[in-house]
């Protein structure tokens, strides 16, 4: 199976980054973290885009704050699905990443999920994962219909009074 690489700006990421890390744990589908800046690392983000696909990757996760550059400098260096989380920071509510993550140039996309959104992204790129892996896809196509069904539970409960 294919990875799913979750590249984090900081570590203060990490509470945010936890939760993809759950959702990949729940998929059985292999990961790997990795601290690496756009501005402050940018040689090791570049060398780790450019060598994603060799290493076993079909997606990778990149969280990041303020400036929110990582996903742009990751999907500029790879072809492999970029997913962006922007996190929310103490200066306006996360909107600056939001909109630094998703106003990305025409020719270099990144998947934007919503403001410390990381167990979506996670789903996402088991989603991508599962185009070619159907056990994979069995296993999300369950979870949907369980949450379908837990929405279903509850509004018969809601509606039996």
């Amino acid at each position: 199976m294919q990875k799913v690489g979750i590249i984090m700006g900081s570590d203060s990421d990490m509470p945010i980054a936890e939760k993809a890390i759950e959702r990949l744990k729940k998929y059985q589908i292999p990961y790997e973290v990795h601290i690496y800046s756009a501005h402050r690392t940018p040689e090791e983000a570049k060398n780790f885009a450019v060598n994603a696909k060799a290493n076993g990757f079909g997606a990778i996760i990149c969280l990041a704050g303020k400036a929110a550059h990582l996903a742009g400098a990751i999907a500029a260096n790879t072809l492999l699905p970029v997913i962006g989380v922007p996190v929310k920071s103490s200066a306006l509510d996360g909107m600056d990443a939001l909109l630094s993550t998703v106003q990305m140039p025409s020719g270099i996309p990144v998947a934007t999920v919503a403001i410390d959104g990381a167990a979506n992204a996670a789903i996402l790129a088991a989603q991508m994962i599962a185009v070619n892996d159907s056990d994979l896809y069995e296993t999300l196509a369950a979870e949907r219909k369980e949450n379908a069904e837990k929405i279903l539970e509850k509004d018969r409960v809601l509606n039996s009074n």
